[in-house]
């Protein structure tokens, strides 16, 4: 799914689920979810064509194509970066590296105009000399020690990783260094000769979920196999690692066993071992302040007579909560009604918190006064947008932050500690013209009567005649909040959607709905099991609002979601097929009975039931797309996306469905990337391909 709070790379099962002869009998589409079986890749490759080639004819798809590609090359982009050290440190894609490069360069350097780069890995020649699809997932290095760095990489842009030892001073991979082959998962230092090590120790180190459920203490010099066993968690559960949390006060490392995906549990390391932590099984632990632990609840904790709310962040001494220990626990931020903490960056000597208020981020700086309490500021950035801590120097508590909006393009500003003001130091040049366009966020009602918000792009002059062209993106699940963006969706696009939608005369509309973490644990809460058609009910009666208020009118309303959006529209349309004129359908599960035997989907039956329960399944059938679909109905032309190499949501899901749909007479549209895992592209000239399809689709079917 989108990622929510996690700290590993998630990987793929080795072998596929084989469905007992009954269920094959019943399901005659079955067979597409052999991934790479031959006859399923032929069906794939027919579908690809046919959508071509209904494409090569079109003069809109050809515009579409080149005005997503001028987004997303545009050397105004802002580089995302992570500062280390003194260096700062950016992944690049453009059209001399499609595939990217690792580029850095100093702190006083990036301030400057054109700041002058120093390539550190280029994975395009990486590739190309081993021979091997490689696509970047990160580089994590000891702090202040550039010489070791652990570099990841995946063949195809699945979650399943490779890991490599890097000297990022030498800029070279260490040929006796650690080294971890394919897998979900991975490694963490503890110090420079010794790694946390999660990955597939052979038969039976892996969850139903197909992640490690054993953690190991590897010492440099010695192989894999003798690296010491330090926990095994259970075989039903979601997966376990280990980490180091550094502080000048002090390192804890940690051991968590995740039991669902969203409980698990904590296990402080000592001399004496693993002691477990006295958490409520809902609480994570976010990092470490000064020796001390940064804790954010899910749901109420009673404690000691007094209730620690649900969504607060709090701070506690290691000893506060194991046994025998002493220590206090205090609250550091509480919510309230319109507001929640959405992300916490400890540094040194501060604490930055991110918060959304009404679905609008603002950051607070808290410092420890002189009598133990905490001093709160409230940094003064544009508050009527989306704002994200990018990159800190924990040492003076300097940040980056990212500001954008539907029509401001992202601007990177630079917030030194005990200054006034955050500084501009660059923004992305617009890639359409915001003035035409306004935003307004309205509240609609659900059926239960909870108000439900959304926001509305459109033109200043817009004829309220329901006839506009209309396309609502919605997610709807594991607590992800969507955030008003430059780029629409949660996907970093650069205003592609404005040149593409806007301008020609649509309608962007982004919808808030439950499941999604806008307002907190409680909003998630709200739609999870046998609650999730609370999330439908929502979407749905934003789709009514827009009606009541002339925005648009069903012909002209067109629905995209991916993942568990994906899921989202998919039981849209089959509940209500008539509402809406066109369904983009991305990386998605819809087959609800069969989705936990399916690579990761048994991690996320805390989210949607059990469908091998009946109890369970009595819920879950109700909305489960693919069930759900009856060959006498007249459902909304849909266009499926996916990737072969998905190793997270199975792509049978969206060939399994486009295949039924189809011999049912339905109009649909499909493509399948042979990479790109499930973000869906591995390139800039993929997305562009794929952003290009999705509103040649969306153009065709609502003008």
């Amino acid at each position: 799914m989108h990622n929510t709070i996690t700290t590993l790379s998630i990987a793929l099962a080795a072998s596929l689920s084989i469905a007992p002869q009954s269920h094959a009998q019943d399901d005659p589409w079955l067979w597409l979810e052999g991934v790479d079986d031959p006859k399923a890749l032929d069906w794939v490759r027919a579908e690809n064509a046919d959508t071509a080639e209904r494409l090569e004819t079109s003069p809109l798809f050809t515009e579409l194509q080149a005005e997503a590609l001028a987004a997303l090359n545009s050397e105004s982009r802002l580089p995302a970066i992570e500062q280390k050290g003194e260096k700062i440190y950016n992944f690049w894609r453009g059209p001399d590296n499609p595939r990217g490069v690792l580029r850095r360069t100093t702190l006083d350097e990036f301030s400057s105009d054109n700041p002058a780069w120093e390539t550190v890995i280029d994975i395009d020649a990486l590739s190309e000399a081993e021979g091997e699809k490689w696509v970047y997932k990160g580089l994590d290095c000891l702090p202040k020690q550039p010489e070791f760095c652990l570099a990841r990489l995946s063949p195809g842009g699945g979650d399943a990783i490779v890991t490599r030892e890097f000297n990022a001073v030498s800029k070279t991979f260490k040929a006796d260094g650690f080294t971890l082959p394919l897998s979900k998962g991975g490694a963490s230092w503890i110090d420079q000769d010794t790694l946390f090590v999660s990955t597939d120790f052979g038969e039976g180190s892996m969850t139903s979920s197909g992640y490690p459920r054993i953690v190991k203490r590897w010492q440099r010099g010695t192989p894999l196999e003798q690296a010491e066993t330090l926990y095994e968690g259970n075989a039903d559960s979601v997966s376990a690692f280990g980490t180091r949390l550094r502080s000048p006060a002090g390192d804890v490392d940690l051991v968590r066993e995740g039991r669902t995906f969203w409980t698990g549990e904590y296990r402080i390391l000592g001399d004496d071992g693993l002691v477990r932590l006295d958490l409520p099984a809902s609480a994570q632990v976010g990092g470490l302040f000064q020796g001390r632990l940064v804790i954010r609840l899910q749901e109420d904790w009673e404690r000691n007579g007094e209730t620690l709310p649900q969504g607060a962040s709090l701070i506690a001494d290691t000893g506060a909560l194991v046994p025998g220990g002493t220590g206090d626990i205090e609250v550091l931020v509480a919510p309230d009604d319109t507001t929640v903490v959405e992300g916490i960056t400890i540094n040194d000597n501060d604490i930055l918190v991110t918060v959304l208020d009404n679905v609008r981020g603002k950051i607070y700086r808290l410092t420890p006064g002189p009598e133990g309490q905490w001093q709160r500021k409230l940094e003064p950035f544009p508050d009527d947008g989306a704002l994200e801590i990018v990159t800190s120097d924990s040492e003076t508590g300097n940040f980056f932050a990212r500001y954008e909006s539907f029509t401001t393009p992202p601007t990177l500003y630079y917030a030194a500690a005990g200054a006034w003001q955050p500084q501009s130091v660059a923004q992305q040049e617009p890639t359409f013209d915001g003035d035409l366009f306004r935003t307004e966020q309205y509240f609609a009602t659900s059926a239960d009567g909870t108000r439900v918000p959304y926001f509305v792009v459109a033109a200043k002059d817009i004829e309220l005649d329901g006839s506009n062209p209309t396309h609502i993106f919605s997610y709807g699940g594991f607590r992800n909040a969507l955030t008003p963006s430059y780029s629409g969706s949660y996907e970093n696009l650069y205003g592609a959607y404005g040149k593409m939608w806007l301008e020609r005369g649509g309608v962007f509309v982004l919808a808030n709905i439950r499941g999604g973490g806008e307002f907190g644990p409680a909003w998630h809460a709200a739609a999870l099991k046998q609650n999730r058609e609370k999330a439908f009910e929502d979407f749905e009666a934003i789709a009514d609002d827009l009606f009541e208020r002339g925005i648009t009118a069903p012909e002209h309303l067109g629905i995209e979601g991916r993942s568990n959006g994906g899921l989202l529209v998919g039981a849209l349309m089959t509940r209500n097929p008539g509402k809406y004129g066109a369904v983009i359908c991305g990386v998605p599960l819809l087959d609800m009975k069969r989705y936990h035997k399916l690579l990761a989907g048994a991690s996320w039956m805390a989210e949607f039931g059990d469908p091998d329960k009946p109890e369970e399944w009595a819920y879950i059938s109700k909305y489960s797309p693919y069930q759900n679909l009856e060959a006498d109905v007249d459902y909304p032309a849909t266009l499926f996306y996916t990737s072969t190499r998905d190793d997270r949501v199975h792509p049978g899901h969206a060939r399994k469905m486009a295949a039924k749909m189809q011999d049912m007479g339905q109009e649909i549209w499909y493509y399948e990337n042979l990479e790109g895992g499930h973000g869906g592209s591995s390139t800039n000239d993929q997305l562009a391909y794929r952003l290009a399809l999705v509103y040649t689709h969306l153009w065709t079917q609502l003008k």
